[in-house]
């Protein structure tokens, strides 16, 4: 039964909490048992019985099961999701599809992450459009009549903090959410974006290669399809003819394999197993433990929001980072920034936290 799994059992479903204190699902979520279970099964079948035209029937039908899984956690019709291979597939397929040409503007907040910034910059170097950075808080009154889009993390990277209440824009909005699905409630209808972007691989403990991309209906046909191939075609068989589905199938990436595609559904269903409201509390609740108990042993905390990342100032966050992995904890830091940051997910417990302080906690 859904939500009848403890916190003890989701914890036994990922092997590396054994060990180790993991507290890295920022960059790459804990693999479950299941999924290795997944993989194995379909690799041994392609092994044993070749791929034919059953397996990329049972491909299909894996896509299908996933985007209908993905779409589930954005509190989205599946219709509005494709499959992509990152978050940073999703927001280049956005910020390439909408047209963008000099004279326009897309408006950030000062401090995204280089899968934004990266195709913004080729964006801004091969058209002109101006790319302009303010702080998260002073987004929506910073709307100039040039601004095409808004493109913001839904939380930031580095400290946690989440994007301010854009829903009332009158530009589109294209939330990048990397540190957010799977980490934290997601309802695209409620924040009003026209585009959400995320990752598998992270909060969604799928694996590197994988990702979704919301497209609100209303930009359904606004929004290029920038590189339809195959999988992208309602009828392939048109040839120069052919278009692209009329939603979001449109943009999925080129090629997902079926072992990827069971991996990622393996990730997704075990955090379904314990239940996302319970995901959804956990996590945040002991990553705001975790800040309370840096702050009083007098670390420097970013500023940060009701997320699952902490991030504390240090002077050396390499040698600290390394201090960590020394004890059997994972966690990251930043090159020629001053942050360690941890990510706290719902298969962390207070054991965790315990040996994360007993290094750092000074």
């Amino acid at each position: 039964m859904v939500g009848a799994m403890t916190p003890d059992e989701l914890r036994a479903e990922f092997p590396v909490t054994e060990q180790i204190a993991f507290l890295n699902a920022g960059s790459c979520g804990p693999l479950p048992r299941a999924a290795l279970e997944s993989a194995a099964a379909m690799l041994g079948e392609a092994v044993r019985d070749g791929r034919a035209q059953d397996h990329f029937e049972r491909l299909v039908a894996a896509a299908g099961e996933l985007r209908a899984a993905y779409a589930s956690v954005l509190s989205a019709a599946p219709e509005d999701v494709a499959l992509t291979t990152a978050t940073s597939e999703g927001l280049v397929r956005v910020v390439l599809g909408l047209d963008l040409a000099g004279g326009d503007e897309v408006l950030i907040a000062d401090d995204e992450h280089p899968g934004l910034l990266g195709p913004l910059g080729a964006l801004r170097s091969h058209t002109g459009v101006a790319v302009r950075a303010v702080p998260a808080d002073r987004l929506a009154e910073s709307i100039s009549p040039s601004t095409r889009l808004i493109a913001c993390s839904h939380v930031a990277w580095m400290s946690g903090r989440l994007a301010p209440d854009l829903s009332g824009a009158d530009v589109p909005v294209l939330l990048d959410g990397a540190q957010a699905a799977g980490a934290i409630p997601v309802d695209v209808s409620a924040l009003g974006c026209a585009f959400y972007a995320a990752p598998g691989q992270k909060w969604l403990c799928g694996p590197i290669g994988t990702g979704l991309l919301y497209i609100s209906p209303a930009w359904r046909g606004r929004l290029r399809a920038v590189a339809p191939t195959y999988v992208d075609l309602a009828e392939p068989a048109a040839g120069l003819d052919a278009q692209p589905w009329p939603d979001a199938r449109a943009h999925d990436a080129v090629a997902l394999s079926l072992e990827t595609l069971a991996v990622a559904q393996a990730g997704h269903d075990t955090l379904a197993a314990f239940g996302w409201s319970k995901v959804f509390d956990r996590g945040p609740r002991l990553a705001a433990e975790l800040a309370e108990r840096l702050a009083a042993a007098g670390r420097d905390l970013a500023p940060r929001g009701p997320s699952t990342l902490v991030s504390w100032r240090s002077g050396d966050p390499a040698a600290e980072v390394e201090r960590h992995r020394q004890a059997g904890i994972v966690t990251r830091y930043f090159p020629d920034m001053p942050w360690v940051r941890a990510s706290v997910g719902a298969w962390n417990n207070d054991d965790d936290l315990d040996r994360l302080l007993a290094v750092s906690g000074s």
